[in-house]
């Protein structure tokens, strides 16, 4: 049964089902948070979306002999190629489909967060001798990716409810799109210190890769503690507060039992930060249920 589920847990990680599923759900708890009317087309765009671009851009970085890579989830996407252009063109019509059932300001607002999602991996920029994306700016991509998730799950269900003439808290809105920030922050961080070998390889100056592996990881806990506190003067209910700390907690405790621990070894435990997405949505529901 664990081996079951573990390969599960894998395919749904190399398959970006996983992160597709977070978006999702991330975006459901802006819905409870805010006390906002469900739009079920927003929750599939940001689905199709995240599976759309997040598969592009593996599409994108394709190595010349991906059977060959060292990286477990290269070497699976690209022996799944095909599925996985599948799953990918199935997304982008799914997607298309979609945006006739929306606002078109919602329409803009969603074509500038594909833009800035775009931008981090095109080469726009001319660095020296050299062309990049966003991903080149020393130290950006950490809140780039936690800004556009920001704007992504908490902007385009408000965005789309006030558009759609539903009455919005816009103090509330605005304070769930900082804390999701720093929230996403601590989700990210630890990527980017498993990574911190490849990335300075790579010439990449992340922010672990800057400050150090240990300092990142006392940054980390550093960005709980401070997101802890922010929920605490949070303009919301006591059971949503109580459901944002008891994920603050499970995330605490896969740091320090298995995350930034024997990080090679456990190379891939990093990726339940991903499903931490998905719990937060489930213990803030679960607690407001009740």
């Amino acid at each position: 049964m664990m081996k079951a589920l573990a390969r599960l847990f894998r395919i749904l990680v190399f398959s970006n089902g996983i992160i597709a599923l977070a978006s999702v759900a991330q975006s459901a708890l802006t819905y409870i948070i805010l006390d906002l009317p469900v739009n079920p087309f927003v929750l599939l765009i940001e689905c199709c979306s995240t599976i759309a671009l997040y598969n592009m851009s593996l599409f994108y970085a394709k190595p010349a002999e991906p059977g060959k890579s060292r990286f477990a989830r290269t070497r699976w996407f690209f022996g799944h190629q095909q599925e996985m252009v599948t799953v990918t063109l199935i997304a982008v019509f799914s997607l298309l489909y979609c945006l006739w059932h929306i606002h078109l300001y919602t329409v803009f607002y969603l074509g500038f967060i594909g833009v800035l999602s775009l931008l981090y991996n095109i080469p726009f920029l001319r660095l020296g001798k050299h062309s990049g994306g966003l991903r080149q700016i020393p130290g950006l991509k950490l809140f780039h990716i936690a800004t556009v998730w920001s704007l992504s799950t908490v902007g385009l269900p408000v965005i789309e409810a006030w558009a759609e003439g539903t009455a919005i808290d816009w103090t509330a809105a605005n304070f769930l799109g900082i804390i999701k920030i720093v929230f996403l922050l601590v989700c990210t961080l630890p990527f980017d210190v498993r990574d911190i070998k490849q990335d300075s390889y790579y010439n990449l100056k992340t922010v672990p890769t800057m400050i150090g592996e240990q300092n990142a990881i006392r940054l980390n806990y550093v960005l709980i503690v401070f997101h802890t506190l922010l929920i605490a003067f949070a303009p919301y209910v006591l059971s949503i507060q109580i459901g944002l700390w008891i994920t603050n907690l499970f995330i605490f405790f896969l740091l320090r039992r298995f995350i930034f621990v024997a990080q090679q070894k456990h190379y891939h435990a990093v990726y339940l930060l991903d499903l931490s997405l998905v719990i937060q949505f489930l213990a803030v529901w679960a607690v407001s249920f009740y």
